[in-house]
């Protein structure tokens, strides 16, 4: 299998006053594509810091990084917003959806920003996979916490990515609520092949995926397989 994302001797500081705050510190794993991954940790370990660096939102102090066979260094801000249109989907745990837009036209706008000529038709079909087919035009305002990360879901998957970053994506629901939303997430990324990348602290969660990392204080002190398949 060819690896989708390379991470080698990450490092990531801040400056606070006259004090230099390490958050990531040599930091290297590899994610091999169609994967199952999941990056767990405490508050404050750095897990949400490392998925801005993993996806091109964030840059490093040192080390590199390689999505989908590209070095984020040698990309500018532009190269890096294609490649994470062309190849990358996020789920948060705040949704995110757009609060003037329809469940639909949420869904619709990965779709449109590729210039797909079929968008209203892609985004329907995505909502009827996460059963959301009667509340297409409801607003996000409208919606449930759960319909609202539902519509969230097929929105990531709408530009059919080959890699998925999902961060705490159950942590605004509650638990029955959230078990529906992790089914829906590895039912449709084993229907669409998609590498899937879990940032979350709930170890139930990481013990569904193939691999999990483990953070503490910005460094790994864990990287082991887990017997799913």
């Amino acid at each position: 299998m060819s690896k989708i994302l390379k991470i080698t001797g990450l490092e990531k500081t801040y400056t606070s006053g006259n004090k230099q705050l390490t958050v990531l510190h040599d930091i290297s794993f590899d994610v091999e594509q169609g994967q199952t991954f999941s990056i767990v940790g405490p508050s404050g370990s750095g897990k949400t810091t490392l998925l801005g660096l993993c996806a091109g939102l964030d840059q490093s102090n040192a080390g590199t990084v390689e999505l989908c066979g590209q070095d984020l260094s040698l990309l500018n801000e532009d190269q890096r917003a294609q490649l994470r249109n062309k190849e990358v989907g996020f789920i948060f745990q705040n949704f995110q959806l757009l609060p003037t837009l329809t469940a639909l036209e949420n869904v619709s706008v990965p779709l449109e920003l590729q210039g797909s000529k079929n968008a209203t038709a892609k985004s329907m079909e995505l909502l009827e996979k996460v059963v959301l087919g009667d509340r297409v035009h409801h607003y996000p305002s409208q919606l449930s916490g759960g319909e609202q990360q539902r519509v969230a879901l097929a929105r990531a998957f709408a530009n059919a990515p080959s890699i998925l970053f999902a961060d705490e994506p159950t942590g605004n629901l509650d638990e029955e609520t959230g078990e529906k939303v992790i089914q829906l997430l590895f039912d449709l990324n084993k229907e669409n092949g998609t590498t899937l990348i879990i940032i979350s602290h709930d170890m139930e969660l990481a013990n569904r995926t193939q691999q999990i990392l483990r953070l503490k204080g910005g460094t790994i002190v864990s990287n082991q397989t887990t017997s799913v398949l």
